[in-house]
């Protein structure tokens, strides 16, 4: 680890003071001189396997970091200084624990010292994520070339946006540019929640293709930036994430990324905890205590709505991704657990039942249309053919979610069988349930936007049955600033487990009757022989049996980003319904 110049020689000529007292009060001897220069290896190679053995401050905790930073340097006191041009003027610079300073050198009028202090610029440290050696190389040149400086690569916040930001500190010293390259990379490494090495799975059919081409352009570029390792799986089939989740060896790794859309985000997230519960052995039956997750997931969006990183970055931009996994922002999150006949089924973050399963379970079947025209189709027809599914509703109130989440936190999922389960029973048009407030384009204030990322609910939010009409302008509001629940046929509720039993055997058609007017939608349920119903679980289609159970867990997955209420972008068209 670097000392500053002016410490390494005061250091020097102590310990040269010390050895003088030492050779005048000790005898000589004839091996004496052996002795010292004997005793001085040894200690030189004790310093070296000391400096060794704390190289990488990063895989210590912070406090233990902090503390040594501390020690070896005083907060908020030059630990190294000197004299470079920033945009082409010279400049006093300044590095202390916490940020680099830099003032501008211009002594010629008297106010000069009250100028500097209005013209001094910083830079926190903690927005700093890395550091490089500038160089001029000519044409084809891949290494070497003329020192010119160095510059430090900023993460810049703009409303919801972050950007990288380039500072140039230029100075043609080598041994200067050295001192404050060694000593950057040195306090830049004491941040221990940003990740060395990350695993990244890329689905290459995500939306338009373009997910692949989307982590080349935007992301691994930041990536190589941070001096991240990066392994990277395009993902070639459904599942596939999953298959190598429950193998692979998770301690080479500080994170999980995901580039792709909700339905890609909700595997890799299942994977993740599906991994956890085997590694902690945990039965995962209808009411069992799932563990929290082992690593951070990072989500890249690359699908159609990707509501999952709009809810937890509050923007659809590929390179604000990448910049909150390179800083390490963590933002606990609930997620949801479904079970059917005491199995779970998987975990996931939103679901929907009657015409949100119905929609894309139709559009599933018709995977040869292009993504937008097949969606456009699905949603088109399912409201031509708008029907109510009769089913019993039931739900546990979140009164007590607060004492519910700090029983999960400890480990102590108690009886979910116990407490005041209230029950609806009737013809509904749609349930959604969501933990998280499912935030997107075409609905800014979110699909559920009286739930939070980790508030220890869900939402509940069920369309009872109503016209045709009626129930396409509650599908229009989600794109307003209306209330999209002022209706009376809607019910919402904040909740910690739902039971939803549908009570006639249903299942769908692609035959629309010309007998379907809007009197009969209101009276007639969907009515079948098959049993399995149709589930639309974050995007993906779940055929479910019979009853489902789903349950919130509080704070159990961890995502890079941050807690945001609403997404500032320009709508555009989505599926999210």
């Amino acid at each position: 680890m670097l000392e500053s110049p002016c410490k390494s020689i005061s250091v020097l000529n102590a310990w040269s003071e010390s050895q003088e007292e030492l050779r005048e009060t000790q005898p000589v001897s004839p091996h004496g001189t052996e002795k010292r220069v004997k005793t001085k290896k040894k200690k030189r190679k004790q310093k070296q396997s000391q400096k060794r053995s704390v190289s990488a401050p990063q895989l210590c905790p912070e406090e233990d970091y902090k503390e040594r930073v501390e020690t070896k340097y005083r907060p908020d006191e030059p630990i190294v200084r000197g004299i470079f041009q920033i945009e082409k003027k010279s400049h006093d610079v300044v590095l202390t624990t916490t940020r680099v300073t830099w003032t501008p050198i211009q002594p010629e009028t008297p106010t000069a010292d009250r100028d500097l202090k209005k013209q001094e610029e910083y830079v926190d440290l903690k927005d700093v994520f890395a550091v490089k050696v500038k160089r001029r190389r000519s044409a084809g040149q891949q290494s070497g070339g003329t020192l010119l400086g160095i510059t430090l690569f900023q993460c810049k916040k703009k409303g919801l946006k972050l950007k990288d930001h380039a500072i140039h500190l230029n100075n043609l010293s080598v041994d200067h540019c050295e001192i404050w390259f060694k000593t950057l990379k040195e306090l830049l490494n004491g941040f221990k929640n940003r990740p060395k090495s990350l695993k990244v799975f890329v689905n290459p059919i995500s939306h338009k293709k373009e997910a692949y081409q989307i982590y080349l352009d935007e992301v691994a570029p930041l990536f190589k930036l941070a001096d991240i390792q990066v392994d990277v799986t395009i993902t070639e089939r459904k599942g596939h994430a999953l298959s190598i989740l429950k193998d692979c060896s998770l301690e080479d790794y500080d994170g999980v990324v995901c580039v792709g859309g909700d339905g890609s985000v909700s595997e890799v997230a299942h994977g993740l905890l599906l991994r956890a519960q085997m590694d902690a052995g945990r039965d995962t039956d209808s009411i069992f205590t799932p563990v929290q997750a082992a690593l951070p997931l990072g989500v890249i969006p690359a699908g159609s709505t990707d509501v999952v990183a709009c809810s937890v970055h509050g923007i659809r931009r590929a390179a604000t991704a990448a910049l909150h996994i390179i800083m390490g922002h963590h933002q606990p999150v609930d997620v949801c657990s479904f079970s059917c006949m005491g199995r779970l089924l998987r975990f996931g973050f939103s679901a929907m039942f009657g015409f949100g399963g119905r929609t894309l379970a139709l559009a599933e079947r018709h995977r040869w249309m292009p993504p937008s025209q097949r969606r456009e189709f699905a949603l088109i027809k399912t409201l031509a053919k708008l029907k109510p599914e009769d089913c019993e509703l039931s739900f546990l109130t979140a009164k007590g979610a607060e004492d519910q989440k700090k029983a999960e936190l400890n480990g102590d999922g108690g009886d979910i069988c116990e407490g005041d389960w209230q029950s609806r029973k009737g013809l509904f048009l749609n349930i959604s349930i969501m933990a998280i407030p499912c935030l997107c384009s075409m609905a800014p204030r979110g699909l559920a936007p009286n739930t939070r990322l980790n508030n220890g609910s869900m939402a509940l939010i069920s369309v009872g049955n109503t016209s045709r009409s009626e129930f396409i302008k509650h599908l229009k509001r989600y794109n307003s600033t209306n209330n999209q629940f002022g209706f009376s046929f809607i019910e919402t509720h904040s909740v910690k487990a739902v039971r939803l039993r549908p009570s006639s055997q249903s299942s769908w058609t692609d035959d629309v009757s010309e007998e379907n007017e809007e009197s009969d939608s209101k009276n007639t349920p969907i009515i079948s022989s098959e049993g399995t119903y149709p589930w639309n679980i974050d995007g993906d289609l779940l055929d479910v049996p019979s009853e489902l159970l789903i349950r919130v867990h509080p704070q159990l997955l961890t995502l890079f980003g941050s807690d945001v209420e609403e997404a500032e972008e320009t709508p555009v068209k989505c599926s999210c319904i």
